[in-house]
């Protein structure tokens, strides 16, 4: 192995500067980043060329641009950093090994996830579930999250997922909403409502049934479901809402489906959890005991 000298090697300023750099495309997202000013990136920067003997940016219509064997160096520069990160945090928190801090949906997480903890527990007396809700996609390299429930494909990057259960919406309103039965026509002309985080939702939904009709306004958006929940209560429209929300509603008769159709929705929720060279002792457990609970015989990734 070759022994590295001090001077050898840049300093840790210099390489979170070029790492973010290559990720956040500016100097200014950069130094608001790294809580720097921008002339002291630019001279982070500069140091790093002198010590490697060669150009790393090239500046175009005033923009700082890394070179492509800059871009390769950076990427691994991520890589260790992450590892760095990921071993300290170890040896800082070797004494939270069993706590668990999951980011979850709120409406799926509470309705889906929270009735089935009791069992976690009593399996997993020791392990201490802290819970975090977000109606956007977590990043586990600038949260102290160890695991996420998301809802979508699956493609986060340089994540692992596991699906946890597919979705299939239903239209819902009021029991007199309509004073007849509605036909897709008369649908689309009617209030619609949907969630803010899926604006085709309906478009989409149209289209399954084989409506190639446009919709005749915008449907109204709700960051949560348990506000267009409210909301159709209210007589404000009708809603596309996952079929497992609503279950208890449609058999009391609270609300009611006014037009069946195809509601089987592309995407799934996962358990979501970043791709590091260990996995935090908890968050295996976890996830082992949640396949136990999923749809499908085999959710786990290949």
């Amino acid at each position: 192995m070759v022994q590295l000298t001090r001077s050898d090697l840049p300093s840790m300023a210099s390489l979170r500067a070029i790492e973010a750099l290559d990720r956040l495309k500016t100097a200014s997202a950069v130094a608001k980043e790294l809580s720097q000013t921008q002339s002291a990136v630019s001279r982070q920067l500069q140091l790093l060329e002198q010590q490697l003997g060669q150009d790393i940016i090239t500046r175009r219509n005033n923009r700082l641009e890394l070179t492509p064997k800059a871009k390769e160096f950076a990427e691994t520069i991520r890589t260790s950093l992450g590892m760095i990160q990921s071993a300290t945090q170890d040896l800082q928190f070797e004494h939270q090994a069993n706590t668990l801090t999951l980011g979850i949906l709120p409406a799926f997480g509470m309705r889906w996830l929270m009735p089935k903890l009791g069992d976690f527990s009593k399996q997993h007396p020791d392990i201490t579930i802290n819970m975090l809700t977000r109606l956007v996609p977590f990043n586990f390299d600038a949260e102290p999250i160890d695991a996420a429930i998301h809802f979508g494909d699956a493609n986060w990057a340089n994540t692992s997922a596991m699906r946890l259960k597919s979705e299939y919406v239903v239209p819902i309103c009021r029991p007199d909403y309509f004073d007849e039965q509605p036909t897709l026509f008369s649908l689309a002309a009617s209030d619609l409502l949907q969630i803010m985080s899926r604006p085709k939702s309906w478009s989409n939904w149209f289209i399954k049934q084989g409506f190639d009709q446009d919709i005749k306004r915008p449907a109204t958006s709700y960051d949560q479901f348990s506000t267009i929940h409210q909301a159709v209560l209210a007589g404000l429209g009708v809603a596309l809402m996952p079929n497992y929300l609503v279950e208890e509603d449609l058999a009391r008769g609270i609300l009611i489906c006014p037009y069946e159709g195809d509601g089987q929705v592309a995407q799934s929720y996962h358990l979501v959890w970043p791709k590091r060279d260990r996995i935090k002792p908890a968050v295996r457990k976890f996830r082992d005991w949640l396949a136990g609970q999923v749809e499908g015989e085999d959710p786990y990734p290949r």
